[in-house]
């Protein structure tokens, strides 16, 4: 079966990395970061190589961007332009896993935000989301960006400690899957990601 995702974020540093590098992982699946901004601290696409166990085919960014902003405004900074036709899907089947930029509203270019991106490539999203005190709007306003565009919803994964609360009242509200919670991982290496992976996430609805 081919898994082929893209993984959103609610906000920036909200586990998207994480994430995708457990689902890569997970099933051996290409990944693909379009756009890298920032690398003081390296690559998404290195941190995926490492926390997948190696079990990911990390595929070359179409642009990497030493300032650590949106998209538009790195590349911007960086003296680039950012030519949308690089940002197509890269060739080949089999499981793909992409990973955007930021949250889900976040602009690749002047005029072209991530939630655009995501319709013009026409795969199902994963949306991940914090538990902390705001996540109920935070996801319900990334929900309805995607519906707005009819951009198909997977199910959304929440990181961090337990929140039942917010957790089900972004579940009933949105209308979308609960595909689990990693909790925070300490260590965070590739065998106790790829342990909760297995043990937290619904990997049965993916």
């Amino acid at each position: 079966m081919s898994h082929r995702y893209i993984i959103t974020g609610t906000d920036t540093d909200v586990g998207k990395t994480v994430f995708a590098a457990g689902l890569a992982g997970h099933f051996g699946s290409r990944y693909w970061k379009p756009v890298q901004a920032g690398t003081e601290d390296g690559t998404d696409s290195d941190r995926v190589k490492v926390l997948s166990g190696a079990r990911a085919d990390i595929l070359p960014e179409a642009y990497v961007l030493n300032t650590p902003c949106s998209p538009h405004e790195a590349a911007r900074i960086d003296g680039v332009s950012i030519n949308v036709q690089r940002l197509s899907l890269p060739p080949g089947e089999g499981s793909l896993v992409v990973e955007g930029a930021g949250g889900t509203l976040v602009p690749f270019t002047d005029d072209l935000l991530a939630a655009d991106l995501f319709a013009l490539w026409n795969m199902p999203v994963i949306l991940v989301a914090r538990t902390l005190l705001g996540t109920i709007n935070h996801s319900l306003l990334s929900i309805e960006a995607l519906n707005s565009r009819k951009i198909p919803v997977q199910g959304i994964v929440f990181m961090g400690e337990e929140n039942k609360a917010s957790e089900a009242a972004i579940i009933r509200l949105g209308k979308v899957r609960h595909l689990g919670r990693l909790p925070f991982l300490n260590p965070l290496r590739p065998d106790t990601l790829a342990a909760a992976f297995k043990t937290h996430i619904r990997t049965d609805l993916l």
